[in-house]
């Protein structure tokens, strides 16, 4: 298991991204269209930030975390096998969401959102990959 991203709502997606790679040196890494907008994932080393774009809506928390602007979505960590990683858990794994599969973003892409004994939504993903980018070294 490796740490893998904190998932923020963003009432102001653009704001967000330039506060975080103008003063922290985060970049972006990849961008995944969904349908209203696209996620960003900006990297800086080995952190990760996905923004979420979610204007005025508010509401009741969704499988993946609560989608409020300001709040943090979800912790998220990365595994080499999703299945393997939910059958050692077995009953202790509250799933929200998933698994479900992006292979239209990233081939191999996996994901499974589970609740923590607090409540908080942990992602725990595989498969995923930065974006190549033209003319930049693949990190």
């Amino acid at each position: 298991m490796r740490w893998s991203h904190v998932g923020l709502n963003c009432a102001d997606q653009v704001r967000t991204e330039e506060f975080y790679t103008r003063w922290f040196g985060f970049r972006r890494a990849r961008a995944v269209p969904i349908d209203n907008g696209e996620i960003v994932f900006l990297r800086r080393d080995d952190a990760y930030l996905e923004l979420f774009p979610v204007g005025g809506r508010t509401g009741a928390a969704r499988g993946d975390g609560p989608p409020e602007p300001g709040t943090i979505r979800h912790l998220a960590f990365q595994t080499d096998d999703v299945g393997a990683f939910l059958r050692t858990m077995g009953d202790a794994a509250e799933v929200t969401l998933g698994p479900l599969g992006f292979d239209e973003a990233i081939e191999g892409w996996r994901t499974v959102w589970i609740r923590d004994p607090d409540g908080v939504v942990v992602e725990v993903s595989q498969g995923y990959r930065d974006q190549e980018r033209e003319g930049h070294d693949h990190v």
